[in-house]
């Protein structure tokens, strides 16, 4: 077990799939389907137990649940809302951090999930064009890809 601090102060402590690994241990944190489609929602402007419902369709036990574990790990933090009469959750640092990846993730399923000519929504920046692929790139500027790239761990 390991132990980590969340963006309110508490300690969350986890089981590691593969403690050195930054992707597996990303996984274990937010990586189920549901965390990251209310992510997704945060991202769109969903701020209540209400609107991450009605955008998901989530079951209300899992819903809790994921915001329960979300606030916890640091993504969402919960607050009350102006009105004073209900919780609102509101991406925190950590939770903005995730955004390259639900955008990965868009443009990947762009390509790969939908038949040539399907229909899908699109993301689209200030000026309604859509963002163009997310690329890595080396230190020198190159395209980087799993050929010309390794990994190394650090002490």
């Amino acid at each position: 077990m390991v132990s980590n601090s969340n963006s309110s102060g508490g300690v969350v402590t986890e089981s590691w799939t593969d403690p050195n690994c930054p992707v597996a241990r990303t996984l274990d944190l937010v990586g189920d389907r549901w965390s990251l489609l209310v992510v997704r929602d945060a991202m769109d402007g969903a701020r209540s137990f209400t609107d991450f419902r009605q955008r998901t369709g989530i079951a209300r036990n899992i819903l809790t649940d994921r915001l329960h574990r979300l606030v916890e790990r640091g993504v969402l933090d919960r607050r009350t809302a102006p009105s004073g009469r209900r919780q609102v959750y509101v991406l925190t640092p950590a939770g903005r951090d995730l955004f390259t990846v639900i955008v990965a993730l868009r443009q990947w399923g762009e390509r790969h999930a939908f038949a040539p000519g399907e229909a899908h929504s699109v993301l689209v920046d200030t000026h309604g064009v859509p963002l163009p692929p997310l690329r890595p790139t080396a230190s020198d500027g190159i395209p980087a890809d799993v050929e010309t790239t390794s990994v190394r761990k650090v002490p």
